[in-house]
């Protein structure tokens, strides 16, 4: 027989595992997520990056072109014309766009990038340290109690006492010999991630954007997927803050903004004053220090020299203000100046959050690792 053997007692059938290859779309795919990634969701940028390529790594060959790949992100419902009616932002009439689709998987590259490959579990919510009537099995036992709901009830345990306490000829299952497994109950966490755009965040030459970006879609994604009753809203700040939905994160530049840090925690805790869930905390990844912030005439104020005090008591009265409202504050500073340093400190001392004074490497994986610590409820 070719490849397979039949076990003749059980009629089980093994055939050798011979992997999928990659379909010329497939393969070409992946690049081209990338580089719109890289490109802030920009069509006509990542296809010459891509033509580019394929000269210096020939990636299309005569069986598949790169006028093949375009099309085939039409017919698979990718890309598509812009409707002149629909008037979308930043493409010109007869230009294609990204749809829906292809922005979902943008996030979902991110997410396989980033926290690999995660398949969509139930109804995934975040522990607490409370015990007694929950929905998370924590496989320690105890008698029943009145009260306690019967799903719990486990009946292997149950039939053994019901053995040891009637005898095997006797079988007798009373509420003496009900065993109910402990559980957690869940708790729902309501996230406000908030991303730095300060021009500081190109320059250098290091781009900082890009892999913030990414950890951004990524989050977003693993949370819809594991933890779909969790809400994670994000927030850009420059020389001010504002909301962006989740369809827009991979469009998403920097502008030729300051560090309005004062802006982005106001509104962060404006947007967790609204969620009625009791677990709330804020992700910020930034690289700089603040340095700027809104007078009360509406005049900004900006100093980009060393650590402002004017700026820097702001931004402290802010993270005590968190704190208050108990809001704990994850900062990720994807910079390591030494002047930095002393702020974060008092900041995340002011807040008694938490910081990470770390590169750009392992961005997504500690931020990752900080939300799972973070889902156990504060009682």
């Amino acid at each position: 027989m070719k490849n397979k053997d039949i076990n003749s007692q059980n009629g089980f059938t093994f055939s050798k595992h011979i992997p999928e290859e990659l379909s010329n779309f497939d393969r070409v795919f992946d690049i081209f997520r990338d580089l719109l990634t890289h490109t802030s969701g920009d069509l006509e940028e990542a296809f010459e990056w891509l033509d580019m390529l394929d000269k210096e790594y020939d990636i299309f060959n005569d069986e598949y072109t790169l006028q093949d790949f375009e099309e085939d992100l039409k017919k698979r419902g990718y890309i598509k014309e812009e409707d002149p009616e629909e008037g979308n932002s930043g493409a010109g009439e007869g230009k294609n766009i990204l749809t829906p689709k292809l922005e979902a998987a943008l996030r979902e590259y991110a997410l396989e990038q980033i926290f690999g490959k995660l398949k969509k579990s139930g109804v995934g919510n975040h522990r607490t340290t409370k015990t007694g009537i929950g929905d998370e099995r924590e496989g320690e036992n105890r008698s029943f109690q009145y009260g306690d709901d019967l799903s719990a009830v486990n009946m292997t345990e149950s039939l053994k006492n019901a053995q040891i306490n009637n005898g095997i000829s006797d079988v007798r299952l009373t509420e003496d010999d009900l065993i109910v497994e402990e559980t957690k109950h869940k708790a729902q966490m309501s996230t406000v991630l908030m991303i730095d755009i300060s021009h500081s965040m190109i320059l250098y030459g290091e781009d900082r954007i890009t892999p913030a970006k990414k950890v951004a879609m990524a989050l977003v994604e693993l949370i819809k997927r594991k933890y779909p009753k969790d809400s994670i809203d994000i927030i850009v700040f420059g020389n001010e803050a504002w909301p962006i939905k989740i369809k827009d994160l991979p469009y998403l530049k920097v502008g030729p903004y300051h560090t309005n840090t004062v802006a982005g925690l106001e509104l962060a805790m404006d947007i967790l004053r609204r969620k009625r869930n009791t677990n709330k905390q804020i992700f910020m990844i930034t690289d700089g220090k603040p340095s700027c912030i809104q007078l009360p005439t509406g005049e900004f104020y900006t100093n980009s020299y060393g650590l402002d005090e004017m700026i820097v008591n702001q931004c402290l009265n802010r993270a005590a203000q968190a704190r208050k409202l108990k809001i704990p504050i994850t900062t990720f500073m994807i910079a390591q100046d030494p002047y930095l340093r002393q702020f974060v400190e008092a900041f995340t001392a002011q807040n008694k959050g938490k910081a990470f004074l770390t590169g750009l490497s392992g961005l997504g994986q500690m931020i990752f690792e900080d939300y799972e610590k973070n889902r156990i409820k504060r009682i």
